[in-house]
C-alpha cells in the first residue's frame, strides 16, 4: 500500500526546509505542455527527476543519499508519484506519494483550478485515471 500525504499536510511542513525533499517524477514534454498553459508547473522549490531516471538511480545507489530524509512525489494526477513511492520504498526510502498530484496541490494549496488545458486533461485523465 502506498504511503500518502495531503496536499495541505504537505504544506504545513513546507516551514521546514531540509528535513524533507519534494521530487516531481513528470517527464520533460509534461513539464513544457503546463508551462506553456500560462502556470506555474511545479511546486515551489521542488526537484524534477522523471519517473523512469529515478528509478533507475535508486536502483544504481545514486539516491543514498535521500534516505535520511522523508520524500515526497508527485506526478499529474499520482499514479506515476504512487508507483515511484512504493518502489523506493521497498528499497528502504521513507517515501511518499501526494495525494491527487500536482493538479490536486494546485487546486487545494494555491487555489488554481484551471492547472491543464481543458482539450488535454481528457487524454491525461484517460492515461492516468483510468489504468486505476
Amino acid at each position: 500500500m502506498t504511503n500518502r500525504i495531503a496536499p495541505k499536510d504537505l504544506e504545513k511542513k513546507r516551514g521546514e526546509p531540509g528535513k524533507y525533499i519534494i521530487i516531481d517524477v513528470r517527464d520533460g514534454e509534461e513539464l513544457e505542455e503546463q508551462e506553456a498553459d500560462g502556470g506555474n508547473s511545479n511546486i515551489f522549490g521542488a526537484v524534477n527527476i522523471p519517473f523512469t531516471k529515478l528509478i533507475r538511480d535508486s536502483k544504481n545507489g545514486d539516491l543514498d543519499r535521500l534516505r535520511q530524509v522523508p520524500v515526497y512525489l508527485y506526478s499529474t494526477v499520482g499514479k506515476r508519484a504512487d508507483i515511484a513511492a512504493d518502489e523506493l520504498n521497498k528499497q528502504g526510502f521513507n517515501a511518499f506519494s501526494i495525494e491527487g498530484g500536482f493538479i490536486a496541490w494546485k487546486q487545494e494549496v494555491e487555489g488554481r483550478q484551471n492547472v491543464v488545458k481543458l482539450r488535454d486533461f481528457k487524454d491525461i485523465y484517460d492515461e492516468n485515471v483510468k489504468q486505476k
